[in-house]
């Protein structure tokens, strides 16, 4: 391995869900030396997560299992709200691939999707993973961190991040506390392999019903989910039973005739996150971060946000091109969109968890009233306002499309980095000097070819010529001509290497 004679690794990471994974594998692919520790000893075998966004989809894709990929996710195109009656309260999604070259929503099943990630990891030479090895608490001195564990004795690390979940080891010895929003309801979550293919329409649903409000989802392909919000009174280890699943399936016609039970198990959907993610050496992400209701099934897209966020920067501070101080601009970068994934959905969650059948009735003909022909856009999530962004150029901090080129995405062709991206195929190239830089952080210019059409009509719709791209798809700004292109290259060289005090100011 590669890294300072006294470390392990320069990272290590608590935690080998798919947070923990992904970014093992987005440091690993950089060339960085990586320890994972997991205190399972397998990984789980059942589901939990079973949706990402197209913005996850080209993360994952940038974890080198983008084919792999395709064919174990569930494209799902609408997702429908209905009243007890039938009644459509709200329709929104889009059918077809996104601007980011992935279904707007993927259905899958999370132990298929660790497996693929696993698989990935472990080809990596830079990449150890250990598991059934529990960490005991942690040590933080002038070079780095010491991992304290039972198993498998000290390990050393100049970072380290907590991707050890909602109960997070990491956390709690690092002293970063959470802050509860006070929103939490109780929900039966019932996992089932039916046994004959049957079709859904729509897909995914949203049942809001007072009696008995409920979710019913793909769980990826040949699985279905059910999720029975319980009742105010309702005791819990009866919700819990098996038989009262099999009950509550019964209305669906789904029943031990012609399906299995993967999984039942009652969660309290809860909303808290952490304040600050970083201490010293020691950073958070995924759920040791932040918890979210899974309304808006962003819980786990939030943390592989974080892994995106989070690899590049890291690399650049280890490899020495970039000084530590720009690892304060990941929590103030990521807290933002958390906040506002955790906010949609605690409104969607006070919408659903309606028990009381006037008030039911009120919010269904309000819904109903709105609804149109066509479905309604998915409310994005905010960009970047404050990190390493141009203050100034336009649509610095938005997320960037993947354009496709002679068949294949932009991503699988020029690869995941630093890119300025451009449709100008006849200037000259900005100032050599700053592309030489450039090349120096894994940079590289990619020319759009005439007949792409992702990349150009973006551009032409933001009247830009040139696009600077960060490794986790978010702009750094855009330009009109290779002068401007060239300063923005001078900027970012300026801001890396110094990462000035305004982008450390107070998040919101």
């Amino acid at each position: 391995m590669t890294g300072r004679s006294d470390l392990d690794a320069e990272v290590a990471i608590v935690g080998y869900g798919p947070v923990g994974a992904a970014l093992a594998v987005l440091l690993g692919q950089l060339g960085r030396s990586v320890v994972v520790v997991e205190k399972w000893p397998e990984p789980y075998p059942l589901p939990r997560a079973v949706h990402f966004d197209h913005e996850v989809g080209r993360i994952l894709q940038a974890c080198g299992i983008g084919s792999q990929l395709r064919e174990i996710i569930e494209p799902a195109d609408i997702y429908e709200w209905r009243n007890a009656a039938g009644v459509t309260l709200l329709r929104f999604g889009r059918v077809g691939d996104s601007p980011s070259g992935w279904p707007l929503s993927s259905m899958f099943n999370q132990p298929t999707l660790e497996g693929l990630l696993d698989e990935r990891a472990r080809a990596l030479p830079t990449v150890e993973v250990h598991r059934g090895v529990e960490v005991d608490g942690l040590e933080v001195d002038g070079s780095g961190v010491t991992l304290r564990t039972a198993h498998r004795g000290d390990l050393r690390a100049r970072y380290v991040v907590g991707c050890d979940g909602a109960n997070s080891t990491v956390r709690g010895a690092a002293g970063l506390a959470l802050r509860d929003l006070g929103f939490f309801y109780d929900w039966l979550v019932v996992d089932v392999i039916l046994d004959d293919a049957r079709v859904f329409d729509p897909m995914n649903l949203q049942v809001c019903d007072p009696a008995r409000p409920t979710t019913v989802v793909s769980g990826g392909p040949g699985r279905r989910r059910w999720e029975f919000m319980r009742l105010p009174g309702e005791p819990l280890e009866l919700l819990n039973e098996e038989r009262r699943a099999w009950e509550l399936l019964a209305p669906w016609d789904v029943h031990p005739a012609n399906a299995r039970l993967e999984r039942h198990a009652v969660y309290t959907f809860r909303a808290r996150y952490a304040e600050r993610w970083r201490a010293g050496p020691v950073l958070l992400a995924g759920d040791a971060a932040h918890l979210t209701p899974p309304f808006a099934g962003q819980g786990m897209c939030a943390g592989l946000r974080d892994a995106a966020n989070l690899a590049w920067k890291l690399d650049l501070v280890v490899s020495g091109r970039a000084p530590d101080s720009l690892l304060d601009t990941y929590e103030r970068e990521r807290l933002p969109s958390v906040r506002a994934s955790i906010d949609f959905a605690i409104e969607l969650g006070k919408v659903i968890c309606v028990p009381d059948s006037e008030e039911a009735a009120a919010r269904d003909e309000a819904m109903a009233a709105t609804v149109g022909p066509e479905p309604s856009d998915v409310p994005a999530l905010p960009g970047i306002g404050q990190g390493l962004v141009h203050p100034t150029a336009a649509h610095a901090g938005e997320l960037f499309v993947q354009p496709t080129v002679d068949g294949r995405l932009l991503d699988d062709v020029g690869g995941v980095g630093w890119r300025l991206v451009t449709v100008d195929t006849e200037a000259d190239v900005p100032d050599p000097a700053a592309l030489e830089w450039f090349a120096a952080i894994g940079g590289r210019v990619l020319r759009l070819p005439p007949d792409e059409r992702v990349g150009r009509g973006w551009l032409a719709r933001h009247g830009a010529n040139w696009a600077l791209q960060r490794p986790d798809f978010y702009l750094y700004g855009t330009a009109a001509g290779a002068d401007a292109a060239a300063e923005l290259l001078t900027d970012l060289r300026w801001r890396l290497s110094a990462v000035p005090r305004p982008l450390q100011g107070a998040h919101p």
